[in-house]
């Protein structure tokens, strides 16, 4: 892959926007189910296979660890998030040689997981609101952060096994 350098201003600026652009789609997309559809609604948009919906997620993914004592709660879904949200601003910004697929995977991941963290702060729980049913290939519900979060983590193991097949062509 080509490494970019993101050290400059630009870079830093660009990296940011991303950020910022991942945490706002996914702002206002919990905005307008909050305020335009009921709590556990079931509208169906393609048939019954795609159906957008108002549910309000306590735990984490999938609702893990939606019973947990506060205390622990807060520490799992509230400091150890905003850690590793942190260090992966650091990283990001501090690395110079980073690929432009893994630096806007890493961006990705880090949007998303803020947008689901400022939910968890501001109203105690995350917004969920889309859920797919294809027989065979079936979601939990979901919102944009999540799907932010996995195109994200997608484009990182791309970025990946594409440097490994690099590098494992170069030693051939």
């Amino acid at each position: 892959m080509k490494k970019m350098k993101w050290s400059g201003l630009a870079g830093k600026v660009l990296i940011l926007v991303i950020v910022m652009f991942n945490i706002g789609c996914d702002q206002i997309t919990k905005s307008i189910v909050r305020e335009h559809v009921q709590s556990n609604a079931n509208i169906k948009i393609i048939s019954d296979k795609i159906t957008l919906t108002n549910v309000e997620n306590s735990g984490a993914f999938l609702s893990v660890g939606d019973s947990l004592h506060s205390g622990i709660k807060f520490v799992l879904l509230l400091l150890l998030p905003l850690a590793v949200l942190l260090m992966g601003v650091y990283f990001v910004m501090t690395r110079k040689n980073l690929s432009p697929l893994l630096t806007f995977g890493i961006c990705c991941v880090i949007g998303g997981g803020a947008g689901n963290l400022y939910d968890r702060i501001i109203y105690g729980s995350v917004t969920d609101f889309l859920h797919i049913d294809f027989v065979v290939f079936q979601t939990g519900v979901f919102n944009a952060a999540d799907l932010s979060i996995m195109l994200g983590m997608l484009l990182i193991m791309i970025d990946s096994f594409s440097r490994r097949k690099l590098a494992n062509a170069s030693y051939s």
